[in-house]
């Protein structure tokens, strides 16, 4: 019998979608399962880009140019100069999705072999992509007691080596809901400099910042030019996860060069997702200031909920959806799946994502798990008394 390749058989499974059959198999018991593993928003997506495909008029549906629409690139150029960010249309390729614009700055900044660092707890598909790259991945932790703060530059320092390529950062991020400040960006952008790496920052949550804080990105950081890396999504933005449409963006000419080469293997991003995320960019603000202050809400609900629970600890969101909770559990992964095969409220279960999936140091996180706030008040309040049920079952058996 052939065998897989020794990369498939390391390839980690998705910590956010692994329970998806246990999950089937509780509804078709009859249960109502609250999905919080996912950051699937409920909100929904534009008209204006929605409209825009149901009256679109094409003959041919044709490739597209390898880096994407002209008239995309041009009008999302504009959109981030709105923001203050001086990028030019050229500085950009569209993308299938934001994943794609990761394995894109992987591709064209590391070796098989090379090293990137990254912040843990860490989105969970960084380990996959870096799998698929040959890249190795070298955690500094971050804990839930200083809510996930960027870790002592010096830790990062203590781990660079001649392997070390890049740093790899969320922001707002993605599972911890922490959101990076100036000062710490700026922190970071003195040591690629210093160290001559690349910095990539994965920025596809930037609209969702609750407290005051204004979100800053790499791109904004003078001096840093050759070095910065920016990654986003029309996923969470326009709540249109299924649109697969992203970017990578440089100043880098050198370094963008190399990512049309892998754009080119890839042949174009899908035409009508492009389409409606071109469409996108006409929406109104009074959108976004109605969803962030629905997450808002979300968010303190949640939080305000998990902390009524004996033994729970959480670290408040400065941003993004989600949040991490240390549960009083031992295994995080033996309760997500109980609570979906073996246990129920009423007829009602809750799904959440194990968070040790979403660290790559061993052992670390196996009694936390990752919320997404991404249903209404009234589900995250029901779906956290589940939970404390839960709890409480689950440590007497």
């Amino acid at each position: 019998m052939p065998k897989i390749s020794n990369k498939g058989a390391k390839m980690p499974e998705s910590p956010i979608r692994k329970l998806v059959p246990y999950a089937e198999a509780a509804k078709n018991k009859g249960h109502k399962v609250y999905y919080l593993n996912i950051g699937q928003p409920d909100i929904k997506t534009p008209e204006v880009a929605i409209n825009a495909v149901k009256n679109v008029h094409i003959n041919v549906l044709e490739y597209s140019h390898s880096a994407g629409f002209e008239s995309y690139r041009q009008k999302l150029a504009a959109f981030y100069q709105n923001q203050g960010l001086p990028i030019d249309s050229g500085d950009i390729i569209i993308t299938t999705g934001g994943s794609e614009a990761l394995l894109f700055a992987l591709g064209s900044t590391m070796d098989q072999g090379d090293e990137i660092i990254i912040p843990e707890p860490f989105y969970a598909n960084y380990n996959g992509f870096s799998t698929a790259s040959g890249v190795t991945v070298v955690p500094v932790i971050s804990t839930i007691d200083d809510g996930f703060a960027l870790p002592p530059i010096a830790d990062f320092e203590a781990l660079i080596t001649p392997k070390t390529k890049a740093i790899l950062i969320c922001n707002p991020g993605n599972p911890t809901g922490y959101l990076y400040s100036k000062e710490e960006i700026l922190q970071l952008a003195e040591l690629v400099k210093k160290h001559d790496l690349f910095l990539i920052a994965d920025e596809v949550y930037r609209e969702f910042t609750y407290d005051g804080d204004n979100h800053f990105s790499v791109m904004s950081v003078p001096g840093l030019e050759q070095h910065a890396i920016m990654i986003d999504s029309v996923s969470k933005r326009y709540s249109m996860c299924g649109a697969r449409i992203g970017c990578i963006a440089s100043k880098n000419k050198e370094l963008m060069a190399t990512a049309m080469k892998f754009a080119q293997a890839r042949l174009s991003p899908p035409t009508f997702a492009q389409i409606a995320s071109e469409a996108a960019l006409d929406t109104p603000q009074s959108y976004f200031d109605e969803v962030i202050n629905e997450y808002r809400d979300r968010r303190d609900t949640l939080v305000s909920e998990l902390n009524k629970i004996d033994g729970v600890k959480v670290a408040t969101p400065k941003g993004a959806f989600y949040c991490i909770a240390e549960l009083p559990i031992d295994n995080a992964d033996k309760f997500a799946q109980w609570m979906l095969d073996s246990f129920d409220l009423n007829g009602e279960t809750v799904m959440v994502a194990p968070a040790a999936g979403f660290y790559s140091t061993p052992g670390v996180g196996m009694n936390q798990v990752r919320i997404a706030y991404v249903l209404k008040k009234a589900d995250l309040i029901r779906s956290v008394q589940i939970l404390k049920e839960a709890i409480s079952q689950y440590n007497a058996i």
